[in-house]
C-alpha cells in the first residue's frame, strides 16, 4: 500500500502574484500552468518532493461555484536548510518571528501573497538526534 499524498490547494486572487513568492523567493518550480482568460487559473509547483497547487478565485468560480468559499489555508512546511529559508525570506514581512518550539522545531512564519499562513520549520540539532 502506497502512502497517502496530501497536496494543498491555495485559492488566490492572483496566481501571478503568488508565483513571485513561491517560485522567485522559495525556489519552487512551476511544472503545470492552466490559463484562465488573460491570466493563470491554475498552477502546480514542486520543490524537493513537495507539491503545491494554486487556483485562482475566478477559476474556482468557473470550475465549481459551490467551492467558492471564503477562508484561508495554513501550511506547515518542514525544511532541511532553515538558514536558506531565512535568506529567501529576507525583506519579506515576517508575521511569526523565528522561534524554537517545545517540540524541537525552529520556526518562522509569513502570510504568502494570497493571505494564507505559512510556517517554515526545521528540526533543531537536539530534536534531530533524539
Amino acid at each position: 500500500m502506497e502512502p497517502m499524498k496530501i497536496t494543498p490547494v491555495l485559492i488566490v486572487e492572483s496566481i501571478e502574484r503568488s508565483l513571485e513568492f513561491w517560485v522567485a523567493r522559495m525556489g519552487f518550480e512551476k511544472t503545470v500552468e492552466v490559463p484562465e482568460g488573460d491570466s493563470l487559473g491554475f498552477a502546480i509547483l514542486v520543490k524537493d518532493g513537495a507539491e503545491l497547487m494554486l487556483q485562482s478565485v475566478a477559476s474556482v468560480r468557473k470550475d465549481e461555484p459551490k467551492f467558492d468559499r471564503p477562508g484561508y489555508a495554513a501550511l506547515f512546511i518542514e525544511v532541511e536548510d532553515f538558514a536558506e529559508t531565512k535568506t529567501r525570506l529576507e525583506g519579506y514581512p515576517i508575521e511569526l518571528p523565528e522561534r524554537v518550539t517545545f517540540y524541537g522545531m525552529r520556526e518562522i512564519g509569513v502570510f504568502e501573497p494570497g493571505g494564507h499562513t505559512v510556517v517554515f520549520a526545521a528540526k533543531t540539532a537536539e530534536a534531530a538526534t533524539s
